[in-house]
């Protein structure tokens, strides 16, 4: 259902009968093991300091997007987590701890949005109970994107429409406190 989910959101992003095939991207994170599973440090209980991420490069892309949610939240579904988009073409990794705002300087051009909290950039997992899933979904794009600062994920959406050439995802787990 999960897998269902995400390839629906990367269809709609396609737009209607793209010109080309859209391609698979590769997500990884070092923060994030082999269990899968989001460090303390990448939290809203811990430092809440966004992970480092790193990604295939993809042919033609101008700017990438990141868009970070939890399904298994029960209201609002999903929620948001983290915004990023105008990620430059030649970038392929991010670095932990991005600061909290809506313009980054490195990497230089990068745009965060509002978070399903209402603050831009970053939350990190905070479940309230049990185990969830945090999707993080990228996107290569065959353009930067003209989204204000601070937008959110339907301004973003809207935006990325027709303009992906790829995507992939990362799927990692966080346990509320007692949870496992």
């Amino acid at each position: 259902m999960r897998v269902m989910a995400c390839l629906m959101l990367v269809f709609a992003l396609m737009g209607p009968a793209p010109a080309r095939a859209m391609g698979a991207m590769r997500l990884t994170s070092p923060a994030i093991g082999t269990d899968a599973r989001i460090p303390q440090a990448q939290s809203n209980y811990g430092a809440n300091r966004s992970p480092p991420l790193a990604w295939t490069p993809v042919a033609g892309a101008r700017s990438y997007a990141i868009i970070l949610d939890d399904p298994d939240a029960s209201d609002p579904q999903p929620f948001l987590h983290w915004l990023i988009w105008n990620i430059p073409g030649n970038v392929t990794a991010l670095p932990q701890g991005l600061p909290a705002v809506a313009r980054l300087a490195d990497p230089p051009g990068a745009i965060q949005g509002r978070n399903g909290r209402d603050e831009i950039g970053y939350f990190g997992p905070r479940p309230p109970s049990g185990v969830h899933h945090y999707h993080f979904h990228i996107f290569a794009l065959d353009a930067p994107l003209w989204v204000a600062p601070g937008a959110d994920r339907a301004a973003l959406s809207a935006a990325m429409n027709g303009h992906v050439l790829a995507a992939g995802e990362l799927v990692a787990t966080f346990p509320a406190p007692g949870a496992g």
